[in-house]
This record gives C-alpha cells, structure tokens and sequence, in this order.
C-alpha cells in the first residue's frame, strides 16, 4: 500500500515517513506543491496527506489537481485550522479526512489504517507510540553547554524528542574543557533528525553560545522551524514549562514569550535566597535601563518567533551574561514603544537552583557594571 506525505517542514516529513514505513506502507515524501503533484501522478498512491497551512495555499493547489485529474487515491489534510469555513470547504474537494493539530501519531495512523487498511503483517509492536505529539508548528530549542558533564540529562532529551516530534534541540558546546562535546555526540546519535549539536572552538560565553545557536537554527532551511527558543542546559526550567510558552506564543499575537521565576502560590521556585536578594536589586536596575515593567529578564527559557532572529541576534552582544536586556533594547530600538505589546512575560510553575551553576556571587557583584555599560551603549 503506498502513501505520498506533502508537508513543507521536515520534522513532520521523517517522523510520519518513519511511523508509517514501519508498519509497513511503501511511503514517498514531498515538501512542495510541483514535487508533490509529480509524485502523485508517477508514484500512484493509495493515499495522499497533505498540509495545507503551506505557503501560498501550496496544500488546496494539491487537492485541487487531484479532485480535477479524477486521480484514485483517498485525501488526508492536516492542519491546526479551527475555521469551520475552511474544513468545509476541504470536504468539497472531496476529502476523505481531515485531522486537526496537534495530534498524536498513532492517531494519524488508525484513521490511515480505516480508509485504506493495514499493511497485512502490522503488528501491535509497531502501532505503539499513543503519546507521540504532532504540532502544528515546529519548533528548534538552543541549549548552551559548558562544561555540562555532571549536569546533563540525556535520557530526558531522548525521551523528550521522541515523544514530541515538532522539536529540534541544538546543544552549543561552549569551548566546554571537560567531555561535554563527546556526551553531546552521543546524544545526537540517539535522534539525529530532532537533536543538532553545534561546536564552539571557543569559550564565549552564554551570550554568544545562544547567539550562534539561533543563527545556526534560523539559517537551516530543512528545518523550517516557525519559532525559536533557548533552556539552559540544567532543565532548571523543564520542558513541560517551555511547553506553555511556546502554547502562549501560538494562540496569541506575541513575538516572544519569556518565562518569569516569580513566587506564587501554586508554582515550585525554589531558588537561593542570596541570589533573590542581588536579583531584586538588578531586576530593579534592569526596569529603569529597559522602560519596561519586567519582572524577571534574565530567565534562561524564552521562545521567540523567527522572523526576530536577525534583529536580536545577528550583531554580537557587548556583554557575556546580560544578553537578555540587551535583546529587549534592540527590540525596543527597533520597534519603539509597540515592542512592549510584542512580549508576554508568563509566569512558570517550576523553577529549580541546580548546584554546578556558572554565574558565581562575584560575577553577580559585576552585573551592576556590565549594566551601566549596556545602558552607556544602547542609550
């Protein structure tokens, strides 16, 4: 049984080409509308999938050329349209299906199995994965590493790109001097398709480190990713947290989403109390250098959407640390006062100190400098 997939981001291309080829369907992929259609006419599937959130209507040109050349094949769209309008409309080109992101891949796969049947040797091995997650966007994550050796939680990498395929995570070595490049390696080896790893000679700092993370991310057009964010390497911030950001940035009209350690009732923030007490004066320093009521800059999760990527990152940051203000102030100089409407600072239910932290009380007592230097060259 074949099955062409025509979806323009990559992720979504291998994970489903994967999921499908191991039960045992003959599965082709395409990534444009001309690729797509030539395929449909050679390959002559049994079944079509087909996105249509693709540039330029891309995925209805597709239904269209199907429905008008009387091709014999069943029609799946996926998308996360909520429009009742647009679904309707779907059905007049005669869909067989029509599936909603996010969606799990087994899922995607019973419905499959309905309209064409199943491969004859499926097994239930094979139809595993119920929590397997489909997104409607793909997203790439940044985690800066130095020296990360003792600090590193591979397997909650591996299980979490294998559970939630619209991810790429790009670790940055850092110049690490310890085995944290070979541990990267190895964990790449795990995922490939969903895990990077890019490698500074040099120690530069976390600025720098994320700064080269997202261009390197921004610049791979396999990819395609619609947004992109930066964790530190600890999980201090776990995944589940950076979930709701990006959920945030997806529904609403923000250009970033910035995760913010305020204790609340109800949040996990446990955080040292030496730390709070410089963090609240600098947090107070940092309000009067930005204009903006922010409660909590220097919190290492935050997603962003990609077409910022250049403005915030593509000059190098003056400091090594405080590269969070300085983003906010080119964003500002950039867009002026409706740079506060294009942030959402939100709130995290976790947030965890782990020992092996590189900022040092000494490099706290500096910030006040280095702040006094952005401010002097931002102004």
């Amino acid at each position: 049984m074949r099955i062409i997939i025509i979806d323009d981001q990559k992720l979504i291309l291998l994970s489903l080409k994967k999921k499908l080829s191991e039960i045992g369907y003959e599965v082709k992929t395409a990534s444009t509308k001309e690729e797509g259609i030539k395929l449909i006419e050679s390959f002559k599937p049994d079944l079509v999938t087909v996105d249509i959130s693709m540039p330029e209507m891309a995925g209805i040109e597709i239904l269209k050329h199907i429905k008008e050349s009387s091709i014999e094949t069943k029609t799946v769209v996926t998308s996360g349209s909520k429009e009742e309008d647009i679904v309707l409309e779907l059905f007049e080109y005669g869909v067989d299906e029509y599936i909603r992101k996010p969606v799990s891949l087994s899922e995607i796969t019973v419905r499959i199995n309905k309209l064409i049947g199943a491969p004859p040797f499926i097994t239930n091995e094979k139809t595993e994965g119920s929590n397997t997650i489909i997104r409607e966007k793909c997203i790439g994550v940044v985690i800066p590493c130095y020296n990360e050796v003792e600090r590193l939680s591979d397997d909650i990498f591996t299980h979490f790109t294998n559970k939630n395929l619209g991810y790429h995570l790009c670790f940055v070595n850092d110049g690490s001097t310890d085995n944290t490049l070979q541990v990267l390696n190895k964990l790449q080896e795990t995922n490939k398709d969903h895990i990077s790893v890019y490698d500074c000679a040099k120690n530069g700092g976390k600025a720098e480190a994320v700064r080269q993370g997202m261009l390197y991310l921004t610049n791979d057009t396999d990819l395609n990713l619609d947004y992109i964010g930066f964790l530190d390497a600890d999980l201090s911030t776990d995944f589940n947290d950076f979930d709701n950001l990006v959920n945030t940035i997806e529904m609403n009209d923000y250009k970033i989403v910035s995760g913010s350690r305020i204790d609340r009732m109800g949040a996990n923030i446990a955080r040292q109390s030496s730390r709070q007490l410089i963090s609240l004066i600098i947090n107070y320093i940092i309000q009067k250098i930005l204009g903006m009521k922010f409660k909590d800059t220097q919190c290492g999760a935050k997603i962003i959407d990609k077409e910022l990527i250049p403005i915030l990152f593509n000059d190098k940051f003056i400091t090594r640390w405080l590269f969070d203000v300085e983003m906010f102030l080119r964003l500002k100089k950039h867009y002026g006062e409706k740079a506060n409407k294009m942030i959402c600072e939100q709130p995290l239910r976790r947030w965890v100190h782990v020992d092996g932290s590189k900022l040092s009380m000494k490099d706290s007592l500096s910030i006040a400098l280095q702040l006094r230097k952005i401010a002097t060259f931002y102004k």
